[in-house]
């Protein structure tokens, strides 16, 4: 046996003293990316609802908000198929993973960071689809003020992580925990951020296309509201609620989307009655 044929083959992935793929960095980094984009789309879209994906896009059909609900599910989607190619790199180069450590880990937060730079520069300020808050008159400043507030803390956790040394093999469990904790915080609140706030009884309810007005008021009274407002076509009510009925008696009534928001009337705002 030749002296080159007894030594150890170190091309495995995987093997001792090998750093992983610059494969597995960019596949960690574009699930980053996503979980960007599920972030804001969830946070932003349904949770605060201060916007949809294309909310300053004009055009009377967009004026509906089935369609507006309809482009953030679309959107969503195609963030889906990121994270699922995103996936199937890091299976590709699954060899590598022990050694990753906090350089992978940072790398989804350097993606994340990343999102957040391309919604902002992009979507909002050069293309101009929608903005951080459409319902206020300085949207300048909710867009810097997001991108501080969810730009730059990940991208600095991503700059400490990836100017760290691989650990040893094995020694990479640390990271995955702290991921999955971090995946479980977001999880679980995201249901308490949805509840409604204490003392704003007056919601937004919007009811099916063609249900017609009469019976959007029936199933709104039925609900245990008072309807205080509505459009032209009856089906988008203003809902006072102060009188014992709830969020989920709506949704049971038939209501397709409850705006709730806290902070600012939600992206069911631009139709609300005027003050």
């Amino acid at each position: 046996m030749s002296v080159a044929s007894s030594q150890p083959d170190h091309t495995m992935r995987g093997a001792p003293g090998l750093r992983p793929s610059s494969g597995l960095f960019l596949s960690a980094g574009l699930l980053g990316f996503c979980l960007g984009g599920f972030f804001d789309g969830i946070l932003l879209h349904q949770v605060l609802q201060w916007h949809h994906f294309l909310s300053l896009v004009p055009g009377e059909a967009l004026r509906d908000i089935r369609n507006q609900i309809l482009a953030d599910g679309l959107f969503h989607v195609a963030v889906y198929l990121l994270a699922a190619l995103g996936l199937v790199g890091l299976w590709r180069t699954r060899g590598g993973l022990p050694l990753a450590g906090p350089r992978m880990l940072g790398s989804v937060f350097l993606g994340f960071a990343l999102w957040q730079a391309v919604d902002v520069v992009i979507f909002h300020w050069i293309v101009g689809i929608h903005r951080v808050r459409v319902d206020v008159p300085d949207p300048l400043t909710w867009d810097i003020g997001w991108l501080l507030v969810t730009g730059l803390p990940p991208l600095g956790i991503a700059l400490w992580l990836m100017r760290r040394p691989d650990p040893p093999s094995g020694a990479s469990r640390g990271g995955t925990v702290l991921a999955s904790v971090l995946a479980a915080l977001v999880l679980a609140s995201g249901p308490l951020a949805a509840l409604p706030p204490a003392g704003a009884p007056v919601v937004m309810v919007l009811y099916s296309a063609g249900q017609g007005a009469e019976a959007s008021f029936a199933a709104a009274v039925a609900a245990g509201g008072r309807v205080a407002w509505s459009d032209p076509s009856g089906e988008l009510l203003a809902v006072d609620l102060s009188q014992g009925g709830s969020v989920m008696s709506l949704y049971r009534s038939g209501a397709v989307m409850v705006g709730w928001s806290s902070l600012g009337g939600g992206c069911l705002a631009w139709t609300q009655k005027p003050a």
